[in-house]
């Protein structure tokens, strides 16, 4: 280790096979993130100019929000640049601090999992939902989320950069994602592998384990209900979380949850795309478009 010449910056060399993409790419991403901004960001407005949302629910939703477009920008806008200018070089420093703060999506999965428990709460037991998911037990799970989130950033950055890198300075990748920079090392990677399947592994399985949990109680309980009205209302206010929850955690459990994840660059440069740039840009049009109580806020605003 002592021969290698010291790594100062890295070349972020994905999607680079296809030159004639550069520039619809440069455009295709900067509109997306322009989308990801401005939906999220509206989504937030509406959320606090209506006091009828202001709701457990509609908190978690909120902060869902911020942290799309916080990590969202992180990645989006340096991989546009790369696209249009072609600079495909970051620094040493700056692909690790951009590796941390993406790994914050992983918060993202604490979020689903609350409000998954929110969700149930408010079907199974309608009665003590006002008592159980009182304001301080939000507040302790959003911070609780957003904690969990950045112990698995501090983890996975400091055990990937604690790797050894003596050329080739090429990243496989748009964004110094953890299995990428992984491949782009020389030393050995199985800790590090092991690591990541058993940090991001317990992160994503038991997240989505809470989450099914708590549905496969809403669907009995939905089931059970006399009318078909309250079932079809009970459905409504769950659908959209549905979706939203099977679009991130696939994509997650293809990246970082199975074993031999870095081994397949060009498959991960694609899968990336969806969960930071697609999935932030579609939940606000998913919890919009899915929810009446969104729409008649935004209809209201819209008409003031």
């Amino acid at each position: 280790m002592e021969n290698h010449t010291r790594v100062t910056e890295f070349i972020l060399i994905g999607f680079k096979s296809h030159p004639g993409l550069q520039l619809l790419l440069s455009v295709l991403f900067s509109t997306m993130y322009i989308v990801t901004v401005v939906g999220n960001a509206c989504m937030i407005l509406i959320i606090r100019m209506d006091s009828k949302l202001h709701t457990p629910m509609y908190f978690f939703l909120e902060n869902l929000s911020i942290l799309d477009i916080c990590y969202s920008s992180v990645i989006t806008p340096k991989a546009a640049l790369t696209f249009s200018l072609g600079r495909r070089i970051i620094s040493y420093n700056g692909c690790a601090s951009q590796m941390f703060f993406s790994l914050f999506g992983t918060t993202e999965a604490f979020f689903l999992a609350v409000m998954a428990y929110d969700r149930f709460t408010a079907i199974c037991n309608p009665l003590l939902y006002g008592i159980i998911m009182n304001k301080r037990l939000c507040v302790f799970m959003v911070v609780g989320s957003y904690l969990s989130g950045c112990i698995n950033c501090t983890i996975q950055t400091g055990f990937t950069f604690s790797l050894s890198f003596c050329g080739p300075k090429e990243i496989n990748h748009f964004f110094c994602d953890v299995p990428a920079v992984m491949h782009a090392s020389c030393s050995d990677t199985l800790v590090n592998e092991t690591v990541m399947l058993a940090v991001c592994g317990s992160i994503i399985v038991g997240t989505a384990l809470l989450v099914f949990i708590s549905y496969g109680y809403i669907i009995i309980s939905i089931v059970q209900m006399p009318s078909a009205e309250s079932r079809r209302k009970a459905l409504s206010t769950c659908s959209s979380h549905m979706l939203a929850v099977s679009l991130f955690f696939g994509t997650a459990f293809f990246m970082y949850a199975q074993p031999g994840a870095i081994s397949s660059p060009d498959k991960s440069n694609t899968i990336s795309i969806l969960y930071t740039i697609v999935i932030p840009m579609l939940n606000p049009f998913i919890y919009t478009l899915r929810n009446k109580e969104v729409k008649g806020s935004l209809k209201k605003q819209l008409e003031r």
